[in-house]
């Protein structure tokens, strides 16, 4: 009898303040929405770096006039190196195939250049890429080389700018968070203070603390596990149209999202916004009517 009167009251309470409780529920999808996209980015972003720096490689160009035995000697202290992992020597004739595909779609380019004008090079994968500046540093004096080119640069610089995707999402997910918090807040007021005759009431009588608070704290839960609902549907939303769009044409380059992905930050968005307004709830009660 007690937990259907309390599911009533949470029903009509709801219903009582229509527009404050969809307010609160837009906020808390949107913050949950972006908490859980911030989430996917933060996983992604690891695991593309997981995958390039994998992959990643270590250039030493030679200079043009290196002999075969500063060559030879290099390519010996190289394989013995405990911090490289693999060796590939490229010669120019392979060098300059591996420039006519990478330039493919530029013919004037490719027929300006010609074999001889590409260096040499030893490509090295390295046991850990994060060692480059070792490499670098004890490479840079030998003879016959003329430059070191490390890719892991430039990944540095496309990690940075998704870092600061991340970054901005996670800050605009914490905005928006705060801003549920407080509608939270000044909804559950909003309903205490309508109802505050039957509360007085219900306390002397003798009501229990947890039956006076108990229909207010689950608007709050319920408001925030439909919110978390609509984030997730916005998710699903997103990652359908990026599929359709121009953006499909990126899983080349950046880690897919999986649909299991997107389903299993629901858990995550559910507590969030279920607990979160719970706790907001019982405090905001805690403070206003003093049980």
């Amino acid at each position: 009898m007690r937990m259907k009167y309390v599911l009533s009251e949470v029903l009509v309470g709801l219903w009582r303040n229509v527009t404050m409780t969809l307010a609160m529920i837009i906020t808390m999808a949107v913050s949950l929405f972006m908490l859980g996209g911030s989430g996917l980015l933060y996983q992604k972003v690891g695991d593309m770096k997981d995958l390039y720096y994998e992959n990643v490689q270590v250039s030493i160009f030679l200079k043009t006039d290196v002999n075969d035995q500063q060559r030879t000697d290099l390519e010996t202290k190289l394989k013995a190196d405990p911090m490289v992992k693999e060796v590939t020597y490229v010669d120019k004739d392979e060098a300059y195939k591996r420039f006519q595909q990478m330039y493919a779609d530029a013919p004037d380019l490719v027929n300006a250049v010609k074999p001889d004008q590409l260096p040499e090079s030893f490509r090295l994968t390295l046991n850990n890429p994060e060692q480059y500046k070792k490499i670098y540093d004890e490479y840079k004096t030998s003879e016959g080389i003329d430059t070191i080119v490390d890719q892991s640069k430039l990944l540095d610089k496309v990690f940075g700018v998704l870092s600061g995707f991340q970054n901005g999402a996670l800050a605009i997910a914490i905005v928006m968070a705060v801003a549920a918090l407080l509608l939270v807040a000044n909804t559950i007021q909003v309903a205490a203070y309508s109802k505050r005759r039957e509360v007085a009431v219900m306390k002397l009588v003798g009501a229990s603390n947890w039956f006076i608070q108990a229909p207010f704290v689950l608007e709050a839960v319920v408001a925030g596990l439909i919110g978390s609902v609509l984030g997730l549907l916005a998710l699903i939303v997103l990652k359908t149209l990026a599929a359709g769009s121009s953006m499909a044409a990126l899983e080349g380059l950046i880690t897919p999202i999986s649909w299991s992905e997107i389903f299993l930050t629901f858990p995550l968005m559910a507590a969030v916004g279920g607990v979160v307004s719970a706790v907001t709830a019982w405090v905001t009660l805690r403070f206003y009517l003093r049980v």
